[in-house]
């Protein structure tokens, strides 16, 4: 492989990696497990999943009349009380319910909402107004904010080859990592320590110290990665799917003691417009299964209740079926939680109001951007206007 193609096939040129702080060789940092740290695990549903049906308002007779055919009837309904119950493929959730370590926030969104997949998820991932466009994503700007422990490159981890918009801030950006032994070795490549000598062809003067200090600091990461993940095995059994990959080896991180605070995962297929029951109910079911196991790794490592977990879409679905058995894109969604340390557990506020809507979509009752500033201000421990650009009210989940 010629050095120019290794440069631009490599993560280097995608941004897969890219670390933007400079500070001192990662080998020098000690492999202590450290005390009292948090991690936040972020999941998301991309797509648009369909809240109502995975949240199912099975009490409310204006579900059934708005979706004649791909209405969860109530005798399938996992019943969480007299209004609401889980999708019947989310079993493997109940047990987590019945604990008390389970929450599900109802008609959760933002101001004038875009329908757009790709503009809603940037809202989201930067933690925008619907009418402004920012460069860097809320978790970056979190890297950014000068917090304690954010001053290692591998603060935030993103397991997969891309890093998403929400991990991209100023001054540092997250690192994505989809298998640390490949990561390794790709920072071992011959080639990789004089692919500077043609950088010059590409760059100019002031990026050559950057992509440098780039460069080290991804084989510095890539090496602790690996070397501190290899110290704990899985304990659980994990669904046989990608997406239940990705949360265990997010397990074998926080279980080494990997000093990262935020790790983010997603899960693909939920722009359900035709045929959405089967569909939906099979992703429901990695994504329920998958969750359990990876609770369970967390537990008998002893780090359940350090870590916070929350599950977001960019949108949900109208409340009235379309004419293909499926359902179109909507506004307001529901967001799961879980955690030992949830001060608020189960259904957290009021079901979604059917009888209200705004031409025929839901409305919103909590921003989303107050889900994200108790997150900053009560597990983060940052002050979530230097983030979010203003400050929003907390919640009383954590």
């Amino acid at each position: 492989m010629k050095r120019r193609d290794f440069f631009r096939q490599t993560s280097l040129a995608t941004g897969a990696f890219l670390i933007p702080s400079f500070l001192k060789p990662l080998e020098a940092l000690a492999f202590e497990k450290l005390s009292g740290h948090k991690n936040l695990v972020v999941i998301q549903l991309s797509g648009g999943n369909d809240g109502l049906n995975t949240v199912v308002p099975y009490g409310l007779d204006e579900y059934y009349k708005g979706r004649k055919t791909i209405a969860i009837s109530p005798n399938q309904v996992i019943k969480l009380n007299d209004v609401q119950g889980l999708n019947p493929n989310m079993e493997a959730l109940r047990p987590l319910y019945d604990d008390g370590v389970m929450g599900i926030l109802n008609s959760v969104g933002y101001p004038n909402p875009d329908r757009s997949h790709f503009r809603s998820m940037d809202i989201w991932q930067t933690a925008s107004d619907s009418d402004q466009y920012l460069s860097t994503g809320w978790i970056g700007r979190y890297l950014d904010s000068n917090c304690q422990e954010c001053s290692h490159p591998y603060a935030a981890i993103e397991v997969d080859d891309t890093l998403s918009l929400a991990m991209k801030g100023n001054k540092i950006k997250g690192i994505a990592v989809k298998d640390p032994q490949q990561l390794y070795r790709n920072t071992r490549e011959p080639f990789f320590k004089e692919v500077i000598n043609d950088s010059k062809e590409m760059l100019d003067e002031d990026n050559l110290g950057y992509l440098y200090k780039t460069m080290i600091e991804t084989s510095s990461s890539a090496k602790y990665i690996l070397e501190r993940s290899k110290t704990y095995n899985n304990t659980s059994e994990y669904p046989n799917n990608a997406f239940a990959g990705q949360l265990k080896t997010v397990a074998r991180f926080i279980n080494s003691g990997l000093a990262t605070r935020v790790y983010y995962v997603s899960l693909s297929g939920f722009d359900t417009h035709v045929n959405q029951v089967g569909q939906q109910g099979r992703l429901l079911k990695q994504y329920s299964e998958s969750v359990q196991a990876f609770i369970k790794d967390l537990k008998s490592a002893g780090n359940f209740d350090d870590t916070l977990i929350m599950t977001f879409s960019e949108f949900g679905r109208r409340v009235q079926q379309n004419a293909s058995d499926g359902t179109d894109h909507g506004t307001a969604n529901n967001i799961f939680l879980f955690g030992g340390s949830l001060k608020q557990q189960g259904i957290i506020n009021a079901a979604p109001d059917l009888r209200n809507l705004d031409n025929g979509d839901l409305k919103y009752n909590v921003d989303f951007r107050q889900v994200y500033a108790t997150v900053l201000d009560k597990w983060l421990s940052v002050d979530n206007g230097n983030v979010l650009n203003k400050n929003f009210s907390s919640l009383g989940f954590i």
